[in-house]
């Protein structure tokens, strides 16, 4: 038995240690790791340090992801406290009834069991995924990226500490810190021990999760995301969503990749937004309609049209007609979040009808698909599959259901 499968046995071993712990257990714990995190920053920046000083190939949005200081540090210790006070998505009422023999049946929610996470270069995930499978019940299996792994090791450990404080198993939360191909393709095979497996990463990554993997997995996150600027839009109201799509944090599956722009208002809009996000610093290419418009737009290729940038890069291009912005959507979306920005209610109705994405917005910024945004606290990730769970998965996503039954001797004739 190698490493990652002593893991996933000690993961399995643990499960019912942390399924049987009352809410207010769960929740007075996760506090606890709150302040430990705020109480450890300096060693957390330091670790953070060492990841950053080897990151020298990342670009310039994905190294603020990997960034961690006392402000971040701050921020991820106030996310535990958020999750506290979310409701216990393991509590009832249960519904229950009587079957015609008269045994009670009561459909009962339950933990999922060991949860493995696989992501990459976002040292906040370690502490994300810990707070929402341990809230739920469940024992988690960590593997980040080569990139994060000091500050990772950093973080599980001060998490770990907190539970040995409470005199509970450390192995609740594990993190693999063989940040080798070897490790993943044994993690995506533990199905004696791993109940799901929730990749995060670009869409390169999670397809060959999905493609390679035994155990079950939760689709997330790849976000070739659209927005399409109908030509009864606001367009100052455009110009302030696209911008803030594309440019808050343009390294996050939820921000804006392509811009599709009816071609009634091509001529007068897309100089606009051109102005605007060149002085964001946004590098646009285009299809040649973009280019005869605006000479500022340089050629997209045909790989550009299915490519997330997770970068300052955005791909335009301008489309007849409703009907060929949804097609066009349909064919080259990731399912994440998809935009249209209009005042014509029949062309947002076909649009939310016929888009198929986790999450469909009018006159919003992507970069509200979020957990936290939508109501449910932090996320474990975000779904673009339609089976278990759909869009930002909260603490309900991590539970499935069991069927108790109480009876007095009844058997079946």
């Amino acid at each position: 038995m190698n490493a990652v499968e002593e893991i996933g046995k000690r993961a399995k071993l643990v499960t019912s240690d942390v399924a049987n712990l009352s809410v207010d257990i769960r929740n007075q714990i996760l506090l606890d790791m709150s302040s430990a995190l705020v109480a450890n920053w300096q060693e957390i920046v330091a670790a953070n340090k060492k990841d950053l000083d080897a990151a020298t190939q990342l670009s310039g949005p994905m190294r603020n992801r990997l960034t961690l200081d006392q402000k971040t540090i701050g921020g991820i210790a106030a996310s535990l406290s958020a999750v506290v006070k979310l409701a216990d998505p393991l509590a009832g009422p249960y519904d229950n009834w009587k079957n015609h023999t008269g045994f009670k049946i009561v459909k009962k929610t339950v933990p999922l069991g060991v949860v493995a996470m696989i992501f990459e270069a976002r040292p906040n995930v370690t502490v994300d995924a810990a707070a929402l499978t341990f809230k739920s019940g469940n024992a988690v299996i960590l593997r980040g990226g080569k990139e994060a792994i000091e500050s990772n090791i950093i973080l599980t450990n001060i998490l770990r500490n907190v539970l040995r404080k409470h005199n509970l198993n450390p192995d609740i939360i594990q993190l693999i810190t063989d940040t080798t191909h070897d490790s993943v393709n044994t993690l995506l095979n533990l199905r004696d021990y791993v109940d799901v497996l929730i990749p995060r990463g670009s869409g390169q990554f999670i397809d060959f999760v999905v493609k390679n993997a035994t155990v079950p997995v939760i689709e997330t996150g790849a976000g070739n995301t659209h927005i399409f600027v109908d030509e009864s839009a606001k367009q100052d109201e455009a110009i302030g969503v696209i911008h803030n799509a594309k440019t808050q944090k343009p390294a996050v599956c939820n921000a804006a990749e392509k811009l599709l722009i009816h071609e009634a208002i091509a001529g007068e809009f897309l100089p606009k937004i051109v102005d605007d996000l060149l002085a964001a610093g946004v590098e646009l290419r285009g299809d040649q309609k973009a280019r005869s418009i605006d000479s500022r737009v340089i050629g997209a290729s045909a790989e550009d049209w299915d490519t997330e940038y997770n970068d300052l890069i955005m791909a335009i291009k301008i489309v007849h007609n409703n009907d060929e912005a949804i097609t066009w959507i349909n064919d080259h979306t990731t399912h994440h979040s998809e935009t249209i920005i209009s005042e014509d209610l029949n062309h947002v109705t076909d649009f939310m009808n016929t888009v198929d994405a986790a999450v469909v917005y009018q006159n919003v910024s992507s970069r509200f698909t979020d957990g936290f945004e939508f109501g449910f606290g932090a996320e474990i990730g975000i779904s673009t599959q339609k089976l278990h769970a759909r869009g930002p998965m909260g603490l309900s996503a991590l539970t499935t259901i069991k069927y108790e039954v109480f009876g007095e001797g009844q058997i079946r004739e």
